[in-house]
């Protein structure tokens, strides 16, 4: 059964269509790439997922289920924002996801708090902007969740930082969960992808495995992706 299923989703705010008939349906192991233009939809079917809207027309399933109290206890999300409390510590962090999630394993997130030099007693408000968001990925994938939603987690920061950050997903993830990384940046995140979906205007455009692309195509995603969406 997929861990993550639209079937002819829509979303519309108003009379603007954010979301028109799309159709996805993600397995459990998977690494997956929704890319796709700013404005494209792609945080809106993100927050979709994770409850935090409700769909115009069609169906979200999360693991069979529509979003709701059940299926955020398996789904780890990164918003497009940093949203961390600056009032806590590092610790308070570690200690407030413990005590909120059962899946928080809080040894590994304070050995990865370690590597990027953090200390437990430092305030939020203290970090730069890049180690808070730093700091909310791990947060985020020392979860040992179901699905993982991960709204442009590489958007705005430097090629050195994309490394740490992809590094942190390969290597904390639940192998036996799914991926979901929205992305428009996609040199850097194309080596992590088994599978990708292009959306545009609220509309799935193309579908396919990463080797299919190669192998077919005879040339990258990333290739493919200024290809298909070039002005």
């Amino acid at each position: 059964m997929p861990i993550f299923e639209c079937r002819d989703l829509d979303k519309s705010f108003g009379q603007v269509r954010a979301l028109d008939g799309v159709n996805i349906s993600i397995e459990p192991g998977r690494i997956v790439g929704l890319l796709g233009p700013n404005g494209s939809g792609k945080t809106t079917l993100m927050k979709l997922a994770n409850g935090l809207l409700t769909p115009s027309g069609g169906e979200l399933l999360i693991n069979g289920s529509a979003p709701d109290r059940n299926t955020r206890a398996i789904v780890s999300y990164l918003p497009e924002r940093t949203c961390i409390p600056l009032w806590m510590s590092a610790g308070q962090l570690l200690d407030f996801y413990r005590d909120f999630y059962t899946d928080f394993r809080r040894d590994a997130a304070e050995k990865m708090f370690g590597r990027l030099g953090i200390p437990l007693k430092q305030k939020v408000k203290q970090m730069s902007k890049g180690t808070r968001e730093k700091a909310q990925l791990i947060l985020v994938m020392s979860r040992r969740a179901g699905l993982y939603l991960l709204d442009e987690p590489i958007g705005g920061v430097d090629p050195a930082a994309r490394d740490f950050i992809l590094d942190t997903v390969i290597s904390n993830y639940n192998p036996e969960a799914a991926v979901v990384i929205s992305t428009h940046i996609i040199s850097d995140v194309e080596k992590v992808l088994d599978e990708v979906y292009f959306i545009n205007r609220g509309e799935i455009v193309l579908h396919d495995s990463v080797d299919a692309i190669r192998e077919e195509k005879g040339m990258s995603v990333d290739a493919l992706f200024r290809e298909v969406f070039k002005c």
